[in-house]
């Protein structure tokens, strides 16, 4: 049972609630870093790293933390990890730590570790709140890898610095500047909702999208515009209580007509 639950929270950050391209949390670092994939990479595993350490020691301290300065003591809890993290890349990979710069102490006010750690460590137990940090960590590491591949390959040619894969005559160099982060993540998220809209339509949701969107029941009212984020995890949830609810009405409906089938028979007989 606990091997399934860790697993469920790997997936669970990897894909179902991923930071990047679902809940669009840590947009900072996102815009920021993801010039190149190589810097993509470190700073999303320098984020993992803070993420699973930080959960399991807030985790494992939640009852002795008051509850009235929970946040200020989960605040100095990740600015130490993040200054032994930042220590520890000075020392064995200092072209990483200068490539980051600034955006390693702000790990510290990241709100995915803050979130985590006030949403789900400091509720459950140490081991499934590491892997908790695991999940959302590489769900993170994905999403600005996947940035990064993008901007380097179209901006520079180049993928990971290392190999020449487009010459320097065919780049667009608007994709390693700022506006190139905005438009590489739009897409990769309009992507991502089409394959999504495709499997939801292909698993028979689409009645019961309709039916909750006509009872008002989806928090973006049916608009598929507003449709992300934290409204998106929302309405899937109340998509899916819809369909268990679907499934038990005509389970409940049988028995009924069994039994007035019965009682016409009987009176007849």
């Amino acid at each position: 049972m606990k091997m399934k639950g860790c697993t469920e929270r790997i997936y669970n950050g990897l894909i179902k609630e991923n930071p990047t391209f679902v809940l669009m949390l840590g947009m900072c670092p996102t815009m920021a870093v993801t010039s190149s994939a190589f810097n993509a990479l470190g700073m999303g595993l320098t984020t993992t790293a803070v993420l699973v350490m930080s959960n399991f020691v807030i985790s494992a301290m939640r009852k002795m933390i008051p509850d009235k300065v929970r946040i200020p003591a989960y605040i100095v809890i990740v600015a130490t990890l993040v200054t032994i993290v930042q220590l520890l890349l000075k020392a064995y990979i200092p072209s990483l730590d200068s490539a980051l710069g600034i955006y390693i102490p702000l790990i510290v006010v990241n709100c995915i570790i803050l979130g985590r750690a006030e949403s789900y460590a400091s509720k459950n137990p140490p081991l499934l709140s590491a892997f908790d940090g695991v999940g959302m960590g590489l769900g993170f590491t994905l999403g600005l890898t996947c940035i990064g591949i993008f901007r380097e390959l179209l901006g520079s040619g180049t993928l990971f610095g290392a190999v020449q894969v487009i010459p320097e005559d065919f780049t667009i160099s608007l994709f390693v500047m700022a506006p190139g982060a905005f438009f590489v993540l739009a897409f990769l998220i309009a992507a991502q909702n089409a394959y999504r809209n495709h499997k939801a339509a292909a698993a028979g949701e689409e009645g019961d999208f309709s039916a909750a969107a006509n009872n008002g029941e989806l928090a973006c009212g049916g608009n598929c515009a507003s449709c992300f984020g934290g409204v998106c995890v929302e309405n899937r949830g109340k998509l899916a209580a819809n369909s268990a609810k679907s499934a038990v009405q005509p389970a409940k409906q049988a028995p009924a007509s069994e039994n007035s089938a019965e009682t016409k028979g009987g009176t007849k007989a």
